[in-house]
């Protein structure tokens, strides 16, 4: 049942690409973006490493919760820039994520946060592209915090098989070669109703 209402939902919304946060575009589920605050109000992460800026909504949600619980910062990556958005707590880089150079500033930038460190993937979400974000980006979180891969549900609903095979082959294959993380299901049966199936990862304390 919660699988045909997802359907309805995307469809509805053209795939939330219409959803906006404080009038930016944002193009994330709703349901999701709660999950998300709640893990950052848990974490209180003290950098946020985001891939896929898009058009810097969800950069902008994070930085505003951020203002809210008083600290945290976070650096959004992402191939152009198609946005106009400006934050003092967000830091926006041009590149492939998976970039060397790209690495080598969210490297520093992670060593340099004097807290947790969280990361959102939500870039190119090829099976290809997906497994070498893991594997850059893992080492960056700090034990207990999490990282999330976005859009699992591409290897679910059959409306996306085109762009199959997506994140979720990512998942398995880095969970297969790295026993510091975990699969977090509080957050991933949050609601039911997920773009992110099986994408909330717990680095072991």
């Amino acid at each position: 049942m919660h699988r045909r209402f997802a359907i309805d939902l995307i469809r509805h919304t053209d795939n939330f690409e219409d959803v906006k946060w404080l009038g930016h575009p944002i193009w994330q589920n709703v349901l999701d973006l709660w999950a998300l605050q709640e893990a950052i109000a848990e974490i209180r992460p003290a950098l946020l490493l985001e891939t896929g800026t898009n058009r810097g909504g969800s950069a902008l949600f994070y930085a505003h919760l951020f203002d809210l619980i008083g600290h945290g910062r976070v650096v959004s990556v992402d191939v152009a820039r198609w946005h106009s958005l400006e934050h003092e707590r967000i830091e926006f880089l041009i590149g492939s994520s998976v970039d060397p150079q790209i690495l080598e500033v969210v490297r520093e930038r992670a060593q340099d946060a004097d807290g947790p460190v969280m990361i959102v993937l939500d870039s190119d979400h090829s099976q290809a592209h997906v497994l070498a974000e893991l594997r850059a980006y893992a080492p960056l979180v700090t034990p207990g915090s999490l990282i999330l891969v976005q859009d699992g549900v591409i290897d679910v609903l059959t409306m996306f098989a085109t762009t199959r095979p997506g994140p979720l082959k990512a998942i398995e294959a880095f969970l297969a070669e790295d026993d510091r993380f975990e699969l977090d299901p509080r957050f991933d049966k949050r609601f039911l109703v997920t773009h992110h199936p099986s994408g909330w990862l717990r680095r072991r304390a």
